[in-house]
């Protein structure tokens, strides 16, 4: 682990952190708001005031621009900005992406970005689209690299951190492949860049795929910044990923649009009738009132950053109480396309499972893709151990068990299990009366588990839901 990162406290792949930078320690998942040296829609220490801990701004901006560089070079860039937390400082990828190229040197804009203070300095990498050419993806990784390479060892450990981004595409492999560069190189942050399309089109199966991978590349230690992730909507599901940073210019660009953001998804003002929110902004405000506001925008843009700033309180929250899978699919359920999202990340959850704590409190059953929660995965793999002998029953709670060795109660998703471990986790998890059929096919098969590990025990099966290859109450026996 980095020596600028501690880990305190963790649930599924994301966690509660400290990053530490020359200008204060940061507390993630955090929210960078975007500050536009040329257009401050809210003024920086305003953002600090609403609870903002750190800010990105555009150093490439700051260098083209006379005034503002030479300022920056006398008085550093938290003079500039008026904002006395930590400063992140993108190279100008951005503008690359958009141009196809830019009037400066990757070390240049790095020392440039050194000279103004920045605390945390982000080499001037090539961020490649999703749907390019393998070929191209895997030549513009390799100047990538070879930038990252030639930034590391310009650098001196010891003062304001250096991010390695992590490119690739939308192949997984390049994004393995390139965080593992990333991790070798010694980098104190790593940010997954060029996934603003994906968003911008709700590719949200897309974007999992590419962050799940860059951190099996990346390893459990390293802290994450995923680049471009402004929208509240998509917070929980980052950070159950394992990201800790994010960067949002959305709470301005929305608001220039008359977009309202919430939890849940994009409004627009025209559309609504009620303002749904009780921030400074809302609480004594109607959608009329704000609407013919002259300040409207700004007004807006205040709504966003606060609903935004809110969201990653609940992010935190979730993971400090071991409740960040039902938040997941709380906002998931919000739009069928983040839904997609969800369910790529049940299509990871070995990984998952695999950095999620064993310990913590009840978990709550809430659609199919909880089938396959660490909870369940962990029961499945466990099952097996549950030894057997004579006549078993294995049904729902409150039938008749005289007559038999022992009883097993049955519950889906986690399917039998020894009736006196009823009030213990995972088996005292909340799940709902009616069961789906990811539930059942997931209880049926550690049913078939046990008693394939269990051949000289006598099953009998008292089931509302009995599987295909036994009948309730008959006997079935190996």
């Amino acid at each position: 682990m980095p020596d600028c990162f501690e880990i305190l406290n963790k649930d599924l792949a994301g966690r509660i952190g400290r990053l530490r930078t020359p200008h204060g320690a940061v507390e993630t998942p955090a929210l960078m708001p975007v500050v536009n040296p040329h257009l401050r829609l809210i003024e920086p220490a305003d953002l600090q005031r609403m609870g903002a801990e750190m800010l990105i701004t555009n150093s490439y901006i700051i260098s083209q621009d006379p005034e503002l560089k030479e300022f920056a070079e006398d008085h550093g860039v938290h003079r500039l900005l008026g904002f006395d937390g930590p400063i992140m400082t993108d190279s100008g990828a951005f503008q690359l992406s958009v141009y196809g190229d830019i009037d400066v040197q990757p070390l240049e804009i790095l020392e440039f970005q050194r000279s103004i203070g920045s605390d945390i300095s982000v080499p001037l990498d090539i961020p490649t689209p999703p749907d390019v050419s393998r070929t191209r993806a895997e030549a513009e990784l390799a100047e990538t690299e070879q930038r990252l390479t030639e930034a590391r060892d310009h650098w001196d450990d010891g003062g304001p951190l250096l991010a390695g981004p992590i490119q690739g595409s939308k192949y997984p492999d390049l994004r393995f492949a390139a965080a593992r560069r990333v991790r070798e190189l010694g980098f104190d942050l790593c940010p997954i860049g060029a996934v603003v399309p994906l968003m911008e089109a709700y590719r949200y199966s897309d974007l999992v795929d590419v962050v799940a991978a860059s951190k099996k590349g990346l390893g459990p230690a390293a802290p994450v910044h995923l680049f471009g992730a402004g929208h509240p909507m998509m917070f929980a599901l980052a950070a159950a990923l394992g990201c800790d940073l994010f960067d949002s210019a959305a709470y301005a660009l929305y608001a220039r649009d008359d977009r309202y953001l919430t939890a849940r998804g994009t409004l627009h003002l025209e559309d609504l009738r009620y303002l749904p929110c009780c921030c400074e902004v809302c609480k004594d405000r109607s959608p009329e009132d704000l609407s013919k506001d002259p300040d409207k925008t700004e007004l807006l843009a205040r709504h966003n950053i606060a609903v935004s700033l809110a969201e990653m309180r609940e992010v935190r929250q979730s993971i400090w109480e071991g409740s960040l899978w039902e938040l997941v699919e709380r906002r998931c359920r919000s739009h069928p396309r983040i839904l997609d999202g969800l369910r790529a990340l049940a299509s990871h959850a070995k990984w998952i499972e695999e950095l999620d704590p064993v310990s913590r409190s009840t978990c709550f059953y809430l659609g199919p893709e909880s089938a396959v929660r660490p909870e369940v995965l962990r029961y499945s793999a466990r099952i097996e151990r549950i030894e057997l002998t004579g006549r078993v029953l294995v049904a729902e709670p409150g039938v008749d068990e005289e007559g038999y060795d022992q009883v097993l109660w049955f519950s889906p998703p986690f399917g039998p299990y020894p009736k006196e471990l009823a009030e213990t986790a995972p088996l005292n998890s909340e799940v709902p009366k009616a069961s789906d059929e990811a539930g059942l096919f997931e209880a049926h098969a550690n049913l078939r588990r046990l008693m394939e590990a269990n051949p000289a025990a006598t099953f009998e099966l008292r089931l509302k839901d009995p599987p295909g290859w036994g009948e309730g109450t008959e006997k079935v026996r190996r």
